[in-house]
C-alpha cells in the first residue's frame, strides 16, 4: 500500500471515529448528563459504538457469504464439469 493510501486511510479512520465521538457527546448531553460524568459517559458510548462496529463489520461478511453459498449451486471458485 502506498504511503498516499496509508494517508487517506487513516484521515478516514479518524474522521469516522471523531464523528461517532460527537454524536455521543451530544447524546450524552441532550441526556442530561452533566459535568465531570458527561467525559465518562462520552467514552463509554464512543468506545462501545466502535467495539459493536468492530464485530458487526465481520460478522455481517461471513453472513453474507453463507447466505451466498446457501442458496449457489456451486462455490464461486468451482467450476462445474461433468465426470465421465
Amino acid at each position: 500500500m502506498s504511503s498516499h493510501m496509508k494517508k487517506i486511510l487513516a484521515t478516514l479512520c479518524l474522521s469516522l471515529i471523531l464523528a461517532i465521538a460527537v454524536f455521543s457527546l451530544g447524546i450524552a448531553y441532550a441526556g442530561g448528563v452533566r459535568g465531570i460524568g458527561l467525559l465518562g459517559v462520552w467514552f463509554f458510548l464512543t468506545f462501545g459504538i466502535i467495539i459493536v462496529l468492530a464485530q458487526l463489520i465481520p460478522a455481517g461478511i461471513v453472513l453474507s457469504a453463507f447466505i451466498g453459498t446457501t442458496f449457489s449451486p456451486f462455490r464461486k471458485g468451482e467450476m462445474p464439469i461433468k465426470a465421465t
